[in-house]
């Protein structure tokens, strides 16, 4: 084992940690005020719940040899619970075992975070968490372990543990998670938009960010926490990670500049939603390939990344689904670019050795580029349709019209955002908020007076 490295790790994991917190400021600010509690408990109870299952079982899916060596999904059995993982003999590289284990279950925490953009303002925060749990154990399990997982051989060359189809048997690339997890995320933002349906109103009445402040602090915290993700993807405080480093300063920086350039020339002028859209759209094109490219080539991708994605964004107008806060068209979308570019623009004195089209490689790695993409992309939609389904059919998905209208907060939580104006009357309190932040009434007999309801 390596300090320096394990250091590294353990940072970048905290890194990544910050970027779901981040997620909820940026997902927050986008939605309207009576929705902005309800938005960020979505990202923080994907917290709670994959925390847990990634140390149960989900880490042994991901990670542990396939099942029959399929390819398909490691064995849940292998490492339940984390048995055995906490020996000093245990380790992943040049780091302890346990160290990958909380790096890699950042991961999968923020990219079911992900998704819930697709569904703000309308969704059963019970059914949420239960959908978690469901795509969590089907979809990114699996998927992470296609992606994520490489074989281990033993000394002779023999393999010991064999890993997911996509990266042994295509060979595709994606450094930190291009396709399992921004893809994958996107297409099932997709499916689960289209099974909820779309927000009273939608296409027909503004639904304007209420927080604009709040976006850009989101997304400034998702750019910081996004070095840990690309970066500590390394595993090593090295040359890789340097690059990595480099790469995502670089195309997040042309992204800002190819969003705003678009909305410039599109709308008349840039915005400050805008720019804070293209840094996303930026970190995650660059995800799958900021170790296959050069610095140039991640000014490309990014620059690609902040245009297709500007112009994807309106799709959802076209087309008639509701996905409210543009998971499809910033994460599907740049998740494509970053994932296809690499064929094209992959960098033989990379450290990932491999010659794109551009650089005398042929079509080879963008044909299992292609392939790595799209088999993600399907089967994440077509598995998530079905699990959204299940759960209409189960549990409802949609909050009563007039909870939709008067504010998701307060029929899920009882809360606001916003407690500005308090109520008093008489000797109770209708809602206001104690020194500890309660919103708890003192009296549940206290009814407003009608000076009360005017005001």
């Amino acid at each position: 084992m390596d300090t320096g490295d394990t250091a590294w790790v353990l940072v970048s994991a905290a890194l990544v940690l910050l970027m779901t917190p981040g997620l909820a400021l940026f997902y927050g600010g986008m939605v309207r005020s009576k929705s902005v509690l309800n938005m960020m408990l979505m990202s923080f109870a994907s917290l709670g719940v994959i925390g847990v299952l990634w140390v149960l079982f989900g880490y042994s899916m991901t990670f542990g040899s396939s099942v029959g060596n399929a390819r398909i999904v490691g064995n849940p059995l292998e490492y339940l619970g984390l048995e055995g993982l906490m020996s000093p003999d245990a380790v992943a590289g040049t780091v302890p075992a346990l160290a990958f284990v909380s790096f890699q279950a950042v991961f999968a925490i923020i990219a079911v975070a992900l998704i819930s953009g697709a569904i703000a303002d309308r969704a059963k925060f019970g059914t949420w968490i239960v959908f978690t749990v469901v795509w969590a154990t089907l979809v990114y399990f699996p998927v992470a372990h296609w992606v994520f997982a490489f074989d281990a051989t033993d000394d002779a060359g023999a393999v010991t543990t064999y890993g997911g189809w996509i990266a042994n048997s295509v060979q595709a690339l994606d450094f930190a998670g291009g396709t399992a997890i921004h893809i994958n995320a996107g297409a099932a933002a997709l499916a689960l938009a289209l099974v909820v349906g779309k927000r009273i109103g939608f296409a027909k009445e503004p639904m304007r960010p209420h927080n604009l402040p709040l976006v850009m602090l989101g997304a400034g915290l998702l750019w910081f926490g996004w070095f840990g993700f690309n970066a500590g993807s390394a595993l090593g405080a090295n040359t890789l990670a340097s690059v990595a480093f480099v790469n995502t300063i670089v195309a997040t920086s042309a992204a800002i500049l190819g969003w705003l350039l678009l909305e410039r020339l599109r709308d008349g002028h840039p915005t400050s939603l805008g720019a804070a859209s293209g840094v996303v759209a930026g970190l995650v094109a660059i995800t799958p390939a900021a170790n296959s490219v050069s610095p140039v080539g991640a000014l490309v991708i990014g620059l690609v990344a902040g245009v297709a994605c500007a112009a994807a964004v309106g799709l959802k107008y076209r087309f008639g689904y509701d996905d409210s806060l543009d998971v499809v068209g910033v994460h599907l979308v740049g998740g494509l670019v970053g994932t296809l570019l690499i064929g094209f623009l992959a960098h033989p004195q990379s450290p990932a050795e491999v010659a794109g089209l551009f650089y005398g490689g042929g079509f080879d790695q963008l044909g299992r580029q292609a392939i790595g993409a799209f088999a993600v992309l399907v089967y994440s939609f077509v598995v998530t349709l079905l699990i959204a389904l299940l759960l209409k059919a189960v549990m409802g998905w949609r909050v009563p019209a007039e909870a939709e209208s008067d504010g998701i907060d307060g029929d899920q939580h009882a809360e606001s955002g916003y407690d500005l104006h308090p109520l008093r009357g008489g000797s109770g309190m209708i809602a206001t908020a104690t020194a500890a932040g309660s919103t708890r009434a003192t009296s549940a007999e206290a009814a407003p007076t009608k000076s009360e309801e005017l005001a």
